[in-house]
Order: C-alpha cells, then structure tokens, then sequence
C-alpha cells in the first residue's frame, strides 16, 4: 500500500513539474509545458518583432515634420502641430490596445492583429510618398505641392499605424513576461534579464532609426525612407508569428478598468459600513488561485493599508 501511495506521489510531481504553475497555456489552448515553450526559446522572436517595430516607427516618425513643411507644403507651425496630434494619438491607443488584450483578445492575437493593422498603414504611407499620382509634386528638394488625395492618403496610413502601435506597446513586454513562470525560483530570476534584453533591442532600432534612415529620408528619397521602416514592420510579423508555437499564453482575465469601476462604486455604496476590528476578514479568502479566471493572484501586504 505504501508502494502504491509513493508511486502515485512520485508521478504527480512529475505532472507537476511538466507544466506551467501560472495558469498559462500553449498555442492549442492546452497548459503550457515548460520544457518546449516559453523561457529564452521564445524570447528571440519577440525581441525581434521589438527591435523591428521601435525601428519602423522611429525612422517613420522622427522626420516627420520635415515631411509635412518639404512635400506637403504645409507651414511650421501646422506641421508641428499636426505631428504632434498623431503622437499624442499614439499614446492614446495604448488604452483601447490594453483592455482589448486584458478583456477579449489575450496578448498574443491583440499583438498579432494590430501588428498587421501597423503593416497596412505603413504600407500606404510608403505608396502615398513614392507611386506617381499619390505622391507629392515636387520641382525641388524643397518646393513641393501635395494634392488633397495625397494629404488624405498621409494622414489616414499615419493613423493606422496610431492604432497598430497601440496594440503592440502595451503588450509585448508583459508578454515577454509571460514567457518566465514566475511561481518557479530559476526561470523567475532570468525575467529580469529579458527586460535588459528588451530596451537594449527598443534601443537599437532607435539608433539605426535616427541616424541611417534618416539620412536616407534626406539624401536619397522618401519613397525608400518610408520603405524600409514598412519591410522592417513586415519583418516583425514574421518574426513575431514565427513563434507561435513556442509561446505561452495567459488567458484573458477581464478588464482591470472594469475592476477598478467596480470598487470604486462598491466604496461608495459601503461608505456607511463600519470596519471589522479583525482587519484580516477584509482581504480575499487563501486560495492558490485567484477568484478572477485567467488573472494571476497577488498576495496581500499590509504595506499600503
């Protein structure tokens, strides 16, 4: 009897150490194995869709108010102004990004999705700067004139590409979490590590961004300048589907804004309740899982009580 209770424990400990402690799963749905998905495996291909990305959109965006005054004739002040309207949009649509993936879509397909909306728009902001009959008219290298089907082709690619970065920013670096159990001691300590890994990729697409490709936008044409960051968005799709198999996967838990609504109105409708003496009967009941489904549990500190 003794044998038998052994060799029971003994095989679900090897259930237990053959998959994922955090809930995650594997691209057929299934619980993540932790031997032939996620950790450094995975990690490549996401670091790479970020260099790409941060790539295409710096050398997209740094010279654009030289793009608007130069080829669309536009002035100073109205091409500062207008960029600066796309860039705030641009910090804006991480909020729609973020609750799409927390709420419904998950990580992966809300990166997967908006990435493809980011090639599009890139794709015909390049053709809106270099096909004839779309791109501007221009005598010189600075006197140009831009049709109103130019400006408008411009203007909506630019914002397609504010929608496809605000599904990727807010979700590449969590997923790049999500790739490291953080309930196993060894693969919770090289989380860290992928973070470095992280802003050095962030950074050098940047650099190659702000140096070359601007040089290109300048001496060489704006066709090719606007080009090579939408192959370099295109190569970041590839990078990042390339993966698929080696990623894991946190299910959606639901909107944190929706939570946050909810205490807000569960504080106010209590407002009048008096506090228990017992402080501990306030926090959530000790289980190993959260109450949310698809939300990992945070412990309870008294820290910010």
């Amino acid at each position: 009897m003794a044998e038998i209770v052994n060799t029971t424990t003994k095989v679900d400990t090897e259930e237990d150490d053959t998959y994922t402690k955090d809930g995650t799963v594997d691209y057929k749905n299934n619980p993540a194995n932790r031997k032939t998905t996620g950790t450094w495996k995975a990690c490549p291909f996401i670091l790479g869709n970020e260099c790409c990305e941060r790539l295409a959109f710096y050398g997209m965006s740094t010279n654009l108010v030289l793009y608007f005054k130069n080829n669309l004739n536009q002035h100073s002040a109205t091409a500062s102004k207008n960029v600066s309207n796309w860039s705030g949009t641009c910090y804006i649509t991480p909020l729609l990004g973020a609750f799409f993936a927390d709420a419904y879509l998950g990580r992966y397909w809300t990166i997967a999705i908006f990435s493809i909306i980011y090639v599009m728009g890139m794709t015909l902001l390049t053709l809106s700067a270099a096909v004839p009959g779309l791109r501007p008219t221009c005598v010189s290298h600075e006197d140009c004139h831009a049709t109103s089907k130019t400006v408008a082709v411009t203007f909506l690619s630019l914002y397609l590409v504010a929608l496809g970065t605000g599904g990727i920013k807010p979700c590449v670096s969590s997923y790049g979490a999500d790739q490291f159990d953080e309930d196993d001691e060894v693969e919770n300590k090289h989380k860290s590590s992928f973070f470095n890994w992280f802003y050095f990729s962030i950074n050098i697409g940047a650099l190659i961004a702000g140096s070359l490709l601007v040089w290109i936008q300048d001496n060489v044409g704006w066709g090719w300048g606007f080009g090579i960051p939408a192959v370099a968005m295109a190569l970041a799709v590839v990078s990042f589907f390339s993966g698929t198999r080696l990623y894991r996967n946190q299910k959606p838990g639901g909107s944190p804004l929706t939570r946050i609504c909810q205490v807000i109105v569960a504080s106010w409708r209590k407002r009048r309740v008096r506090v228990p003496d017992d402080k501990s009967v306030l926090y959530e009941t000790a289980d190993a899982k959260s109450t949310i489904v698809g939300s990992r549990k945070l412990d309870h500190t008294k820290d910010f009580r």
